[in-house]
C-alpha cells in the first residue's frame, strides 16, 4: 500500500509540476509576442507623455526579463528535480548523518546550509547577469562589484545570525510539541514576522542603506500637512541612497505603531516636483487608511497556518518522502521537502494574489485622489512608467495572472474617472 501511494503521490507532483511549468511558458510567450507586436506605437493616452524611443527601450526591458525569468525558472525546476528525483537530497542527509548524530539539530541544520547554499550557487549567475547586464545594458545599474560582495556577505552574515537561530526554534518546536507542532511553529513565525517589521526600518535596512531626514523645506512641509489631514504619525520622514545600486525610484512606509517611517528613493525625488511627490505619499498612505498592510499579514497568515497543518498531516507519511525521491524520514527532511515542492502545489494562488493586490493599488489611487489632485497622481505614476521602463503594453492575460499593479493605462483610467 506504501509503495502503490509513493507512486500515485510522485505521479501527482510530476503531473502538477507540468502543468505549471506548461502554463508559465505560455504566458511568458503570450507577454513576449504582445509586448514586442506593439512595440511601434505608443498607446494612444500616452502618446504626447512617452516619446517612441523610450516606448520601445520599455518593451525590450520587459521582454528581456520575461527570458531571464524563463531560465531562471527552468535552473530551478531542475534542481527541483536533482534535490528530489535525482537523488541529492538524500546523498546529503546520508553524508551529514555520517558527521553527526542522525536527526539532531546539528545534522538538520548542515542538511538546510547545504540546499541553502547550493541555490545559491545556482541563483548567483543569474543575480549577475541582471546586475551587471541587463540591468546595466538598460541604463538602470549603479552598483559596483564591492558593493554587490559587500551586500553578499552582509546577507549571509544576517543568514546566518537570524536564520539559523530560526530554523533551529522550528525544528525543536517540530520535535518537541507534541501532535500540535505546526500551531506553536505558526505562533512562533508570525511572531518573529511582527518583530521584523517592528525592527527592519531601524536595525536592518541600515545596514544596506543610508538614511537621512527629508531636508527639503517646502516638500517637508507639504507632506505635513498631507499626514495632518490624513490622521497618519509617523517617527520621521527619510530619503534613502536607492541611486547607489539602481536608477528605479519609488517610494514606500515601513514598520508599524510608533516604529513608522516614510522612506522616498531619492532618484524619486529628483524626477517629480513636490505635487506629485505628495499624491504618490497620498497613495501610500492609502494603503495605511485601508489597513492593506494589516490585511495582508492576515491572509499570509491564514494560509502559512494552512500550510503547517498540513505539513503536520504529511511528515509522518512514508510515501511523502518515498514519493519524492527519498528514502530516509526526519523532521528536517520533512520541512526541507515541504518548502521544495509548496511552489509548485501553490501556483494557483498566483492571481488570487495578484487581484488582492491590484485591488488594493485601485483603493490607494482612490485615496489619493481624494486627497491630493488625480491629475498630479497621474503625471506621477507617467513618469514612474517611463523612468523604470514599465512597459505600458503587457499582455492581459499574463499580467492578469502575475502583476501586482494594474496596467497603466487601466490604472490611469481608473484616476481619470476619479
Amino acid at each position: 500500500m506504501s509503495l502503490t501511494s509513493s507512486k500515485l503521490f510522485a505521479l501527482v507532483f510530476l503531473a502538477t509540476l507540468a502543468a505549471t511549468a506548461l502554463l508559465r511558458v505560455w504566458l511568458a510567450m503570450r507577454q513576449l509576442h504582445h509586448v514586442a507586436a506593439h512595440r511601434g506605437v505608443v498607446p494612444t493616452e500616452f502618446a504626447e507623455r512617452l516619446p517612441l524611443a523610450l516606448h520601445q527601450k520599455a518593451a525590450d526591458y520587459t521582454c528581456a526579463k520575461t527570458r531571464l525569468g524563463l531560465a531562471e525558472f527552468t535552473a530551478s525546476t531542475l534542481l527541483l528535480l536533482t534535490f528530489t528525483y535525482g537523488g541529492l537530497l538524500q546523498a546529503a542527509n546520508d553524508f551529514w548523518q555520517r558527521h553527526f548524530a542522525p536527526d539532531s539539530y546539528a545534522q538538520g541544520l548542515a542538511l538546510f546550509a547545504s540546499v541553502a547554499l547550493l541555490g545559491f550557487v545556482i541563483d548567483l549567475p543569474f543575480a549577475l547577469y541582471r546586475t551587471f547586464v541587463l540591468e546595466a545594458r538598460y541604463g538602470f545599474n549603479q552598483m559596483s562589484w564591492p558593493l554587490f560582495l559587500a551586500d553578499l556577505a552582509k546577507q549571509g552574515v544576517l543568514a546566518v545570525l537570524i536564520g539559523a537561530p530560526v530554523l533551529l526554534a522550528v525544528l525543536w518546536l517540530m520535535a518537541a510539541m507534541g501532535r500540535y507542532w505546526w500551531l506553536y511553529v505558526w505562533l512562533f513565525w508570525l511572531t518573529f514576522n511582527l518583530l521584523a517589521l517592528l525592527l527592519y526600518p531601524t536595525l536592518i535596512a541600515p545596514l544596506f542603506n543610508k538614511f537621512v531626514p527629508l531636508d527639503d523645506v517646502e516638500l517637508k512641509s507639504r507632506i505635513e500637512a498631507l499626514l495632518s489631514r490624513c490622521g497618519f504619525r509617523t517617527s520621521g520622514l527619510f530619503v534613502m541612497d536607492g541611486s547607489k545600486r539602481s536608477a528605479h525610484g519609488n517610494a514606500y512606509f515601513t514598520g508599524f505603531g510608533a516604529a513608522k517611517r516614510i522612506v522616498f528613493f531619492d532618484t524619486l525625488l529628483s524626477r517629480l516636483t513636490p505635487t506629485e511627490v505628495e499624491a504618490v505619499l497620498a497613495h501610500e498612505l492609502g494603503h495605511y487608511r485601508h489597513r492593506h498592510v494589516w490585511q495582508r499579514i492576515a491572509l499570509l497568515a491564514a494560509l502559512s497556518l494552512d500550510f503547517l497543518w498540513l505539513l503536520g498531516l504529511l511528515m509522518g507519511q512514508s510515501w511523502f518522502y518515498a514519493g519524492l525521491g527519498v528514502v530516509s524520514q526526519s523532521t528536517a527532511l520533512a520541512l526541507i521537502l515541504f518548502a521544495l515542492v509548496l511552489p509548485v502545489f501553490s501556483f494557483p494562488l498566483t492571481p488570487l494574489m495578484a487581484h488582492v493586490s491590484r485591488r488594493h493599488e485601485y483603493q490607494a489611487d482612490a485615496y489619493a485622489a481624494a486627497q491630493t489632485r488625480a491629475s498630479e497622481l497621474v503625471s506621477a505614476l507617467a513618469k514612474l512608467y517611463r523612468d523604470n521602463a514599465a512597459t505600458l503594453t503587457p499582455d492581459p492575460l499574463h499580467s492578469l495572472f502575475y502583476d501586482s499593479h494594474p496596467p497603466a493605462a487601466l490604472r490611469i483610467a481608473h484616476l481619470h474617472n476619479a
